[in-house]
């Protein structure tokens, strides 16, 4: 399980490191752009359930740790399925990867 770290008081966000590289490619894309957006997700039941939000800029450090050593194949769709969403007024939702179809 990776953790997306977030800001200076260390917010740490467990998430599978699939899905992690696929957030990272649109984080880092929105960031290069110099684009600011909000990065939403749903906690579990097993957390309480509820959902949590937190605003993406190019002002405040970003750190993606990994628990696995490879980098996956990112599937292009899921990429621009993210994308969509973190274009959104909306902003960047999970979105399950098996919605937007096969890896290429």
């Amino acid at each position: 399980m990776g953790a997306l770290i977030y800001g200076s008081r260390v917010s740490e966000l467990e998430i599978e490191d699939r899905t992690l590289a696929h957030l990272q490619f649109v984080v880092a894309t929105k960031l290069r752009r110099n684009e600011q957006f909000m990065l939403t997700w749903n906690h579990g039941v097993e957390r309480g359930s509820g959902r949590s939000a937190i605003w993406i800029s190019p002002y405040i450090p970003v750190h993606f740790k990994f628990t696995g050593g490879r980098a996956p194949k990112l599937n292009r769709a899921w990429l621009e399925a993210l994308l969509d969403g973190a274009n959104s007024p909306a902003g960047l939702h999970h979105i399950p990867e098996s919605s937007v179809g096969a890896a290429e």
